[in-house]
């Protein structure tokens, strides 16, 4: 009876693993590799993803709402009307990401700071652009610039200073990526990658069955784009910022677009480009961006702190000449870097 019973329990054993072999098999003729790309927030997206049929008007929906939301170009956008004064009434989405913002803004000890949208126009890299920079200019604006003066009561928006304004450009596209992570995740899609202006989240495998390998390049104010290293990811987000492309020369002086909010000045430092990677987009898209404005000490000495993140950075050495410093954790994911050092 016994054996026979034994009998039995093999015989389904081996009818499940059948029936659930060829279910695997035939998810899998189902998925395919499909591609959405195309024109976002003055910049590109680009995704990869595994499954049965294109997504573009959801991923599109995605893109769209965060646009709505927190793009100070877009004049019916939230940010844009809170700024103009029209309402101090906010959304979901700006509410999130105000409220990270405000982490990293004390985690950095206010290096991060989305409050800095009118020295950004100041300086002539947000909406306006004042050629005359004076002195008493920019302490006229640092009078209302902090993340101090911003808070949220309710689902309201409250200013110390009316002049104040937000802009998140420093997080939104990193938002954006993980908005759209968020829909693949909810459709169970294991592999993808999503790309927005540089800006990424990577899930599973690519489809040549190893981790997606994206590049980190070299500093260069030219159109040619040279790697610096490669990096093999999965299951993470990764952001870069750098003052090597976005600036301008006046005087015979170079002005980086990175403001720090503490001095209301461009940063004037050797860091030249900073890769941060972390468990979510937004957050690594804000830590690039204060870490540029920190400078490598400052940063170096935050990232000691901060297991979570991984940290990659380009500078200029004494001598004038490109060298990097990564994080212990950050060598594991990286080839064909040979000057990379660390300090922890």
């Amino acid at each position: 009876m016994n054996r026979k019973v034994k009998h039995i329990t093999q015989a389904v054993f081996l009818l499940l693993l059948i029936v659930g072999t060829a279910f695997v098999l035939r998810r899998h003729q189902e998925m395919q590799l499909q591609y959405s790309h195309g024109p976002i927030f003055g910049t590109s997206y680009n995704i990869e993803y595994e499954y049965t049929a294109p997504l573009d008007s959801l991923i599109l929906c995605q893109l769209r709402a965060v646009d709505n939301s927190l793009s100070m170009f877009n004049d019916s956008s939230t940010v844009a009307r809170i700024n103009a004064g029209q309402t101090m009434t906010t959304d979901a989405m700006l509410r999130e990401v105000l409220k990270k913002s405000l982490e990293v803004s004390a985690e950095t000890e206010g290096a991060y700071d989305v409050t800095v949208a009118p020295l950004v126009n100041a300086w002539g890299f947000g909406l306006k652009n004042d050629s005359n920079v004076t002195p008493q200019m920019i302490d006229s604006i640092r009078a209302f610039v902090g993340h101090e003066k911003v808070k949220l009561v309710g689902d309201k928006l409250v200013k110390a200073d009316g002049r104040t304004m937000m802009d998140f450009s420093s997080i939104a596209k990193g938002y954006a990526v993980d908005r759209v992570a968020r829909l693949f995740d909810s459709l169970k899609i294991e592999n993808y990658m999503i790309e927005i202006g540089g800006e990424i989240v990577v899930r599973g495998l690519h489809p040549e069955n190893r981790p997606w390998k994206i590049g980190v390049n070299k500093p260069s104010d030219s159109a040619e784009m040279a790697l610096q290293t490669t990096l093999s990811l999965t299951n993470v987000a990764m952001a870069t910022s750098g003052n090597y492309r976005r600036f301008y020369v006046k005087d015979g002086k170079r002005y980086a677009h990175t403001i720090d909010p503490l001095t209301g000045y461009p940063v004037q430092h050797e860091l030249l480009s900073a890769t941060v990677l972390a468990p979510d987009c937004a957050t690594a898209d804000a830590y690039a961006t204060a870490f540029m404005v920190m400078g490598l000490e400052k940063a170096r000495h935050l990232l000691s702190r901060h297991k979570e993140l991984s940290a990659y950075f380009i500078y200029t050495d004494k001598d004038g000449n490109f060298a990097t410093w990564a994080t212990e954790n950050m060598k594991k994911y990286m080839h064909d870097e040979a000057t990379a050092e660390s300090s922890r």
